[in-house]
């Protein structure tokens, strides 16, 4: 990760110093680098730049205003599961006809609105939904551009968590009953169907289930077609993998590779939905040491981040590395800690028998690849304030998100006068 690398012995987000964001924001932050974004967004696309594709950033990675922005200036659209994920796409510039509204329980709220602001695509994801959204469009006299998620049966081979393409998953229709559904919904009013959506997980690091499962949507292409079904479009997703320990992440050229042999001959135009893949190794979480504590067994360093502030560690038992701000020295005193937040729980635990330079209170650590799933997921428990994220361009920054104080988050709640 070039972009948080030492320079002179202390961590910089590209130009800047991440000890200086620290002493003027405070810890916990996020904290984005603009030149990573961008470069794995032109990686994305210059290898898919032969085919008819778009790129629709999957906001649900992150989906700071100011990241959004800094894709739709690229030429990104948008791929989005809720209303307010919309809301955030058209606000950040992203053009309406290039968002395609994805996810499992839209409501008739949510679909009237995206029809209202002329959304490119719906992903439909079972019948009723097929059927409420037909009223909705033929009520408004509009035609709802959709595709129809299909569910391949493929192993992701990825946490239990985050694999979606299982027949077991409650995402898409199975794709054993999707002839079924196409000809139904190319029968109902205010549809125009003419694509197919599959997506079957997040953080693959293998490209065998998406050859398995892109395979099995051109045989479904095929069959369609001999059904007089025309279809011209393929949404394929996103999921493609990142470094967090020592993985070996596909690179982009042998994911294309396996995308012109399995759908390559379609003639269809294709969409991707990546966000991980742009955004996970763009930023990092800065926090401090509270204290250091050690008993005859253990040692722990405490630090200001919880679990509210990255979860993944607590709910995907996910593995980031963590290192010192300022660079530890060579031949220095390291010990193994567990690493653990401030929460009033045992899982608030980003590591455990790590090995760290021994550091102390006030000392910073930088949480590697938390640019994904990181702020997004983020809560108030404990009653903690949510965190401040910090974009970075080569010497510049600004706070693209501020953090919440005690009076904006007091003020969610509302006591009833009869208390």
């Amino acid at each position: 990760m070039n972009e948080f690398s030492y320079r002179n012995g202390h961590l910089h987000a590209e130009s800047v110093a991440l000890a200086d964001i620290a002493r003027e924001v405070g810890t916990p932050v996020y904290v984005y680098s603009a030149a990573a974004i961008e470069a794995n967004y032109r990686r994305f696309a210059d290898a898919l730049s032969d085919m008819q594709a778009s790129i629709c950033y999957a906001l649900k990675a992150n989906s700071n205003l100011a990241v959004i922005r800094l894709l739709a200036e690229l030429g990104a659209g948008a791929d989005v599961v809720s209303e307010g994920e919309l809301r955030r796409a058209l606000a950040a510039g992203i053009p309406a006809e290039k968002i395609v509204f994805s996810g499992v329980g839209k409501t008739e709220t949510e679909m009237a609105f995206a029809l209202d602001v002329g959304i490119g695509q719906f992903n439909v994801e079972s019948d009723p939904e097929l059927d409420i959204l037909s009223a909705i469009a033929t009520n408004k006299g509009q035609t709802a551009n959709i595709a129809i998620r299909v569910n391949p049966d493929v192993d992701a081979l990825t946490h239990k968590k985050i694999s979606t393409g299982r027949r077991e998953n409650k995402f898409g229709i199975d794709i054993s009953s999707a002839e079924d559904v196409f000809a139904r919904a190319a029968l109902l009013p205010g549809l125009q169907v003419r694509s197919i959506a599959v997506h079957i997980g997040s953080q693959l690091i293998s490209l065998d289930p998406f050859a398995a499962a892109f395979t099995a949507v051109a045989g479904l292409v095929q069959r369609l077609r001999a059904a007089g079904i025309e279809i011209d479009h393929l949404d394929l997703g996103g999921g493609l993998g990142i470094v967090y320990r020592a993985e070996e992440a596909p690179d982009m050229a042998s994911y294309a590779a396996v995308v012109r042999e399995s759908v390559g001959n379609l003639g269809c135009k294709l969409t991707f939905e990546p966000g991980r893949a742009i955004v996970g190794r763009g930023g990092i979480l800065l926090s401090s040491v509270i204290y250091r504590k050690e008993s005859d067994t253990r040692k722990w360093l405490v630090v200001d981040a919880g679990m509210n502030d990255l979860i993944r560690p607590s709910l995907y038992e996910a593995f980031h590395a963590i290192r010192p701000v300022n660079e530890a020295a060579s031949g220095g005193t390291h010990a193994v800690f567990d690493v653990v937040g401030p929460i009033c729980e045992t899982g608030d635990t980003f590591a455990l028998d790590r090995e760290l330079p021994v550091l102390g209170p006030k000392d910073l650590l930088a949480f590697d690849s938390a640019g994904a799933y990181g702020a997004v997921m983020a809560s108030n428990y404990n009653s903690r304030p949510i965190v401040p994220e910090v974009l970075v361009r080569d010497d510049k920054w600004s706070v693209v998100r501020r953090r919440q104080t005690y009076d904006e988050m007091l003020a969610q709640d509302d006591i009833p006068a009869w208390l």
